[in-house]
């Protein structure tokens, strides 16, 4: 019996060492080796940009909140980099459109600009009732009828698709929610008479659309994330969804739409271009992709500099500050093989990148010129801001 007792104590021992084992092996897959590079090169520190800056792309309900310590914080760095100006894309038509204007505009209203999104699934959140969703009969006549009033009354510059759109959201038969299904035609056609540009962030990196194995170059990445992977027959594909936001913007030539994080097609450029040259009314920001841009700084400055009038600048901030500050050096230095982030492993792609030193008329246009042009609201913001920073 004691003999059994020890032979049991020894299988259960090394059952728990083969899993501890195990368990530490995945933990050690789940996160990129920390490399110290020996490389020596240039180390330029800019502690502000060089022009007034224009951030298309930011979120101030965070984590399901608005934090007043947040935006007293972020509003004194803004001051600090030149940023004159942020457009948040956190203004729910109907649950939370006031209460998004009255939390930044109460004290910075000559610093933010608006846009709205749309909640297609019926939240039942404020004074929105549960069965108000895209399902419901009378719901795109509620939304632009939600859109003229915002317009009218002035507080929404733009509107905001986030990419659960073509992705996550469903129809009452359980199908996916289309991009270009027809319905959506009265929404798109009041932004473009009302010219409100539309910012729609669709599908995302293809390697998110690969299935997570270590041949996948966001491997470190998804494995942290599982649920950003859209790998399997359960999601439409990368280009499709493309496909179908491109159908969108072709059918509805009135109207500006923003792709967001350089519509998601960072890593082909040569696509990208091809899209570019085919709608002109398509602008894209790159929030949360210089990483992928500052891989490829040849190609990326020529895309720039081809395309310097319908690039806007973006970062899907609120960020820390150092986040900022690459910035600022990936678009106006020529610093080599620096990262692309603040944190320790990087957190998407296991990489180093290159600053594009365009050249400063491009670069105001990015920063804030093209925003001005395009997004209302924006040119009497940055014209307050240049006036008190100069004393007039």
């Amino acid at each position: 019996m004691n003999m059994f007792r020890r032979s049991t104590t020894c299988l259960f021992a090394l059952m728990f060492a083969i899993a501890t084992r195990t368990a530490d092996a995945q933990q050690e897959r789940a996160s990129p080796p920390i490399v110290k590079s020996q490389l020596s090169v240039q180390k330029t520190i800019l502690p502000r940009a060089v022009f007034p800056v224009v951030d298309v792309h930011t979120h101030f309900f965070v984590k399901g909140r608005h934090d007043a310590d947040l935006l007293e914080q972020y509003v004194a760095m803004m001051d600090r980099n030149n940023i004159a100006v942020c457009v948040s894309l956190d203004a729910t038509l109907i649950k939370r459109l006031e209460q998004h204007r009255d939390f930044l505009w109460t004290t910075y209203k000559d610093r933010f600009v608006l846009f709205a999104n749309i909640d297609f699934q019926g939240g039942g959140e404020a004074n929105a009732p549960a069965t108000w969703s895209c399902n419901q009969p009378d719901f795109v006549r509620n939304i632009v009828e939600q859109i003229r009033k915002a317009h009218t009354l002035g507080v929404i510059s733009g509107l905001k698709f986030f990419k659960d759109f073509g992705l996550r959201y469903r129809n009452s038969d359980g199908t996916l929610v289309a991009i270009d299904d027809s319905r959506w035609g009265p929404i798109w056609a009041v932004c473009g008479e009302l010219r409100l540009p539309i910012i729609m962030h669709t599908a995302d990196p293809g390697a998110f659309f690969e299935p997570i194995t270590p041949a996948n170059e966001r491997f470190f990445e998804l494995n942290v994330h599982p649920n950003w992977s859209f790998s399997g027959a359960e999601f439409p594909s990368r280009k499709s969804l493309h496909e179908a936001r491109n159908r969108v913007i072709a059918q509805n030539p009135q109207t500006t739409f923003i792709a967001a994080h350089f519509g998601n097609d960072g890593e082909n450029l040569e696509e990208l271009s091809q899209w570019m040259a085919t709608y002109p009314n398509l602008v894209i920001e790159f929030a949360s992709r210089i990483n992928e841009l500052g891989r490829q700084p040849y190609t990326s400055r020529q895309f720039f500099e081809t395309y310097q009038d319908r690039i806007l600048f973006g970062t899907d901030g609120p960020w820390p500050e150092a986040r900022l500050r690459i910035y600022w050096r990936f678009l106006e230095t020529k610093d080599e093989y620096f990262d692309y982030s603040e944190k320790t492993p990087p957190p998407q792609g296991d990489w180093r990148i290159y600053g594009l030193g365009l050249d400063p008329n491009v670069l105001q246009k990015v920063y804030s010129l093209n925003a001005e042009r395009i997004i209302p609201g924006v040119r009497e913001r940055v014209a307050k801001y240049q006036a008190r920073n100069t004393g007039r």
